[in-house]
C-alpha cells in the first residue's frame, strides 16, 4: 500500500525513528531522517479532523485550558511534519468544551460525530467518559483520555484509551504517605463521583492494609458550591480525635476532589485546628491555577503542606514540553496536559499505519502505535484494558516565595518500591 506521495514503510519506519529523537517526533530532527518521498496513490488527503473534549470552564477549568494549547502545540508539530514528509494531509483539530458536566460532554461528542469526526481526545473528568462511553463504543469512535483515571472504567476491547494509571495506583500513595510521616488517623473527604468514590475506596481500603484508621468519611455532591457544613463536620472529628488524646500530628485529611476544593480549603481556613494536622490531596488538585491564586488558600495549603500527587514523567522531554506550555499559559501545566501532546502524535502515527480515518482500523492498531512510541513521557506502557499500566507519580505542594506562593515538585511517589522519596 502507498499513501498520497510517501511510501508506507518509509513514512511509518520515518515516524517511529525521530519519535525516538526529542520531544514527541523530534521536528526539527525529523527532515534529516526522513527519506525523499516518492510518488504514490494516496488512501490519506486533505483535512484529517481530530476532536478535543475539554473542560475550558467548570471544575476543570484550568486544566482543560492546559490541554487546549497542548493540544494545539502537538497538531501544530504534526502537520509541520507531515508537510516536511510529503504527505497529502493534515489535521484539524475541532475543541468542544464540556464545562466538566457529564451530560455536556455527550452532546459536544454527539455534535462532532456529525461534523465527521471518529478520533477524540478527552475527556479529562472520569464521569465525563462513563457518559459517553456508550456512544462512542457504539459508533466506533476513537477516544484517548489523558487524565481519566476511575478503575471502573478500565474494560477490555472498547473504544476507550486512557494515559494515566487507574486510582488502584493513585490510591495507595496517601496511606504510603501517611505511614512515612508517622500519621494513625485519617478523615477522608471526596467529590461523589465516578472518579472520587473509586478513588477514596482504594484510598480508605489501602489504609486500614497499613494499620491507619480512617476515623471519618465526608462524602459531598459532585455540583454542591458550598461546603460550610461538611468542614465543619470535618473540623468537629478532628476536635474529638484531639480531644481523645491524638496529637495533631498523627492525623491527616485526604482531600479528594477538583478545582472546587478551593471552597473547602478556604472554610478550612477559618478553624485553628485544621492549621495544626497534615493535608494530602489528588491528581484533581495537582497544580491547580484556581488554589494558588487565592491568597487564603494558597497561605493555608503552603502551611499544612497539602501535598498533590499526579502520574508524571521525568524525562528531558516531559520538563521541556512542561517549559513550552508554560510559556504559552503563563503557568506550570498539569502532566495530563503532556498525555495531550503525546496522544496526538500517536494518533498521528496510527493513521500513517492504517492508511485510512476508520474508528476501528485506528483502534485494532492504537495498541502497536503507543508500544513503538518515544515520546514527551518516554515509553508508554498500556494493559489489556487499553490504559497505562504503571507510572511514577510526582508529588506537588503550594510553598511561599519572594514573590508570593507558586506550585513545586518536592518529592516522587515510586510505584515499584512502593516508597515516597523527597527532592
Amino acid at each position: 500500500m502507498r499513501r498520497s506521495g510517501v511510501s508506507t514503510t518509509v513514512a511509518v519506519a520515518a515516524v517511529v525513528v525521530a519519535m525516538l529523537v526529542g520531544v514527541g517526533i523530534g521536528v526539527a530532527a525529523a527532515p534529516a531522517i526522513i527519506k525523499t518521498p516518492t510518488a504514490g496513490a494516496g488512501g490519506l488527503t486533505g483535512e484529517i479532523p481530530i476532536g478535543a473534549l475539554l473542560p475550558l470552564t467548570g471544575d476543570l477549568a484550568s486544566f482543560g485550558q492546559n490541554n487546549k494549547v497542548a493540544a494545539e502545540i502537538a497538531v501544530e508539530e504534526v502537520n509541520d511534519f507531515l508537510e516536511k514528509m510529503g504527505a497529502g494531509w493534515r489535521l484539524k483539530l475541532y475543541i468542544e468544551d464540556t464545562e466538566t458536566k457529564p451530560s455536556v460532554a455527550l452532546e459536544k461528542l454527539m455534535a462532532l460525530h456529525s461534523k465527521g469526526v471518529k478520533v477524540v481526545i478527552g475527556p479529562m473528568a472520569s464521569d465525563c467518559l462513563k457518559n459517553l462511553k456508550e456512544y462512542a463504543d457504539s459508533n466506533k469512535i476513537l477516544v484517548v483520555s489523558p487524565s481519566s483515571t476511575s478503575p471502573a472504567l478500565a474494560i477490555p476491547d472498547d473504544y476507550i484509551f486512557r494515559f494515566p494509571p487507574t486510582d488502584e495506583l493513585q490510591g495507595k500513595i496517601a496511606p504510603r504517605f501517611a505511614k512515612t510521616i508517622g500519621v494513625t488517623h485519617i478523615i477522608v473527604v471526596w467529590r461523589g463521583d465516578a472518579w472520587g468514590d473509586c478513588l477514596a475506596n482504594v484510598v480508605k481500603k489501602r489504609a486500614s492494609e497499613l494499620g491507619i484508621e480512617v476515623v471519618k468519611e465526608i462524602r459531598y455532591a459532585p455540583k454542591a458550591t458550598e461546603f460550610s457544613a461538611e468542614v465543619a463536620t470535618l473540623a468537629s472529628a478532628v476536635d474529638g480525635l484531639v480531644a481523645s488524646g491524638v496529637s495533631p500530628d498523627k492525623i491527616m485529611v485526604v482531600l479528594i476532589g477538583f478545582e472546587e476544593a478551593r471552597g473547602i480549603l478556604l472554610d478550612a481556613v477559618e478553624y485553628d485546628v485544621l492549621w495544626k494536622v497534615r493535608w494530602f490531596g489528588s491528581d484533581g488538585t495537582a497544580l491547580s491555577t484556581k488554589l494558588i491564586k487565592d491568597p487564603k488558600v494558597a497561605e493555608f495549603s503552603a502551611a499544612v503542606r497539602f501535598v498533590n500527587p499526579i502520574a508524571g514523567s521525568e524525562t528531558e522531554g516531559f520538563w521541556r514540553f512542561v517549559k513550552k506550555v508554560k510559556e504559552r499559559v503563563g503557568r506550570i501545566p498539569e502532566s495530563y496536559s503532556v498525555n495531550t501532546y503525546d496522544a496526538i502524535w500517536i494518533i498521528a502515527h496510527a493513521l500513517l499505519i492504517t492508511d485510512k480515518y476508520d474508528g476501528e482500523a485506528l483502534k485494532n492498531v492504537f495498541m502497536k502505535a503507543v508500544d513503538q512510541y518515544y515520546g514527551a513521557n518516554g515509553h508508554i506502557v498500556l494493559n489489556e484494558a487499553g490504559d497505562r499500566a504503571y507510572a511514577n507519580y510526582l508529588l506537588w505542594e503550594i510553598v511561599k516565595t519572594d514573590g508570593g506562593y507558586e506550585w513545586k515538585c518536592t518529592g516522587k511517589y515510586d510505584f515499584k518500591a512502593d516508597a515516597v522519596k523527597w527532592s
